[in-house]
C-alpha cells in the first residue's frame, strides 16, 4: 500500500527537480505573462463580485421594502381623498 507521506515526498523532490530545469522558468514566465494579461482585461476576483453580489441582494431587498412602503403611502392617500361627484357640473 502506498504511503501518504511517501508521495508527498516524491511530490515535493519533482517539484524541486522541475523548478530548476528550464520547465520551472517557463512556468514563471508563464505566471507573469497571464498575470499581466488578467491585469489588462479588467477582471474582478472571486471576493469582490461576492461582495458586490451581496451589496446588489441588500439594495434589491431595500427597493422591494420602498415599493411596498410606496404602495401602502398611495392607497392611505387614496382613501384619504374626498370622494368627487359630478352633481352640478352641468
Amino acid at each position: 500500500m502506498l504511503n501518504p507521506k511517501m508521495l508527498d515526498e516524491m511530490s515535493a523532490r519533482v517539484s524541486s527537480l522541475l523548478a530548476a530545469t528550464p520547465a520551472g522558468d517557463v512556468e514563471k514566465n508563464m505566471r507573469a505573462v497571464l498575470t499581466g494579461l488578467f491585469a489588462k482585461l479588467d477582471l474582478v476576483t472571486r471576493e469582490e463580485f461576492d461582495v458586490q453580489r451581496e451589496v446588489l441582494s441588500r439594495t434589491r431587498e431595500k427597493l422591494v421594502a420602498l415599493e411596498a412602503r410606496l404602495a401602502e403611502l398611495e392607497a392611505q392617500r387614496q382613501s384619504a381623498l374626498p370622494i368627487q361627484t359630478d352633481s352640478g357640473t352641468k
